[in-house]
């Protein structure tokens, strides 16, 4: 089967080949830990988890780097802000991430470098650049030349004499050319640093991850990861100076995951509609949050409205449902069956070519509610049942025991008062209790009363069923 994926450095959809058959070497990204991490950063992590989890189905043995910016601009602020040591401050939200994507199903990366704990392979490429000419010295700094790169803007497709000083580049007045950017920064009082051959400092954002992606997956791989906010100038100057210190490719396949908006506008703390991932967490259940960010393929804008968020409630209860009528309430799974029949192989192999399409997650998902159809209509049995929850997986869906989904509160609401799982129960042995003694009054009350509370009755077979709505 071929795997294509949309390359950002020649804006088309090209055909993955590796480096090294059957293996992916994968650099993302990672977030600067001054802060929560927010749906932004759940939407790429949610993704690029889907795109490790679908090579690794496909027999690719893969090695997922992803890093750690610890020392930064932001952090020195925020550490100055809150009046915390900024290694405190770096150490909690690391923390705090860890958490958010272990709580959103995603799986740690295979390597989790921090920034701080490679300075010297920092300052060994910084040393590089400058034996060759392609970096420079200037009032203790050290900067990129980044007109010596004659490539520079292949990625992002800008024009270096478009670029305006001021605008996306930092302006020093002590360096050659406005363009230039930082790669190692002269100490200042009050903020770490480091001790190197070019003086105490600290190093620029861009060479922290040109170093660490070397130093774990070498001076050319296959896959690079993040946010389409990072291509320029993050990933630009990360392809000019590791393609200048190592004078080969870097990345193949450069991919990019589109931005995120709220009701349409653009998310951002100054227009109060920020959503961390905790904030989000304590109202939506994690599937439903993967299951919005799924349904939307990877390189697009989405919208994210808590009606987009609650509508896919309705499609992951079809699907634990098609899981639920095999099992029923004593959870019991059928014997383990791989896809025998020829609709089973049929659909196995469309699931996998959606994802083969660029991470195609929408069509992925729309193969899903098909097998689920025919799981319903009793035509698929237990190879259905194993289909089903194993391609889900994939996605990082179905995680939950089909009886526990139904009975968990997958939107919490905001009614004081709500019922437990065990005052559920006590009010339906009361219901039945009414039933029995043809009390049909008091049994309509418990009913109403239940269904106020958001929960949804179906009685079978002389027994009563529940979910919460």
């Amino acid at each position: 089967m071929k795997i294509q994926f949309y390359n950002s450095l020649t804006g088309k959809k090209e055909e993955f080949v590796p480096l090294v058959a059957k293996e992916a070497k994968i650099y993302c990204c990672g977030v600067t830990v001054y802060d929560l991490c927010h749906l932004g950063h759940a939407r790429g992590a949610i993704n690029f988890d889907v795109l490790r989890a679908f090579l690794k189905a496909e027999g690719y043995k893969v090695t997922f780097v992803k890093n750690y910016t610890d020392i930064d601009d932001k952090i020195i602020a925020r550490a100055q802000e809150s009046g915390q040591p900024w290694a405190a401050l770096t150490e909690a939200m690391i923390e705090a991430h860890d958490q958010d994507m272990a709580a959103l199903g995603v799986f740690p990366p295979d390597i989790a470098p921090k920034a701080t704990q490679h300075i010297a392979e920092i300052i060994h490429m910084i040393s590089d650049l400058l034996a060759k000419g392609f970096a420079y010295a200037a009032g203790g700094d050290i900067f990129f030349r980044v007109r010596s790169f004659l490539e520079y803007g292949k990625l992002s497709g800008k024009n270096l004499d478009d670029l305006i000083s001021g605008s996306r580049v930092e302006v020093n007045e002590v360096k050659e050319d406005a363009l230039d950017f930082a790669l190692w920064k002269k100490a200042k009082p009050g903020e770490p640093s480091w001790q190197s051959p070019f003086g105490e400092g600290r190093p620029g954002w861009h060479i922290e991850c040109s170093a660490m992606a070397k130093k774990y997956l070498g001076t050319h791989f296959d896959l690079h990861l993040g946010g389409s906010d990072l291509i320029f100038p993050h990933h630009e100057n990360e392809i000019a100076q590791s393609e200048c210190c190592h004078q080969e490719a870097f990345v193949n396949y450069w991919l990019h995951n589109g931005m995120v908006k709220i009701d349409a506008h653009k998310m951002s703390k100054s227009l109060g509609n920020f959503f961390t991932i905790r904030e989000l967490l304590e109202k939506y259940h994690p599937e439903l949050i993967r299951y919005f960010v799924l349904s939307s393929q990877y390189r697009a804008a989405v919208n994210f409205s808590e009606e987009a968020v609650e509508r896919g409630l309705e499609g992951l209860d079809r699907l634990y449902g098609a899981l639920f009528k095999v099992e029923g309430e004593t959870g019991s799974k059928p014997g383990r069956l791989g896809p025998q029949s020829d609709v089973a192989k049929a659909y196995h192999q469309r699931f996998m070519e959606a994802l083969a399409d660029d991470l195609n997650t929408p069509m992925a998902l729309a193969v899903l509610f098909e097998i689920a159809k025919d799981l319903n209509k009793g035509e698929l049995g237990a190879e259905g049942y194993w289909l089903l929850h194993d391609l889900s997986r994939i996605l990082g869906l179905l995680e939950d025991q089909p009886a526990h989904w139904f009975k968990s509160e997958r939107i919490k609401t905001l009614k004081t008062g709500d019922l437990s799982n065990t005052q559920i129960e006590e009010l339906i042995a009361q219901r039945l209790a009414a039933r029995l003694s043809k009390n049909w009054a008091q049994a309509d009350q418990l009913r109403d009363q239940l269904s106020n509370a958001g929960i949804l009755l179906i009685d079978r077979d002389g027994t009563t069923q529940w979910q919460r709505k």
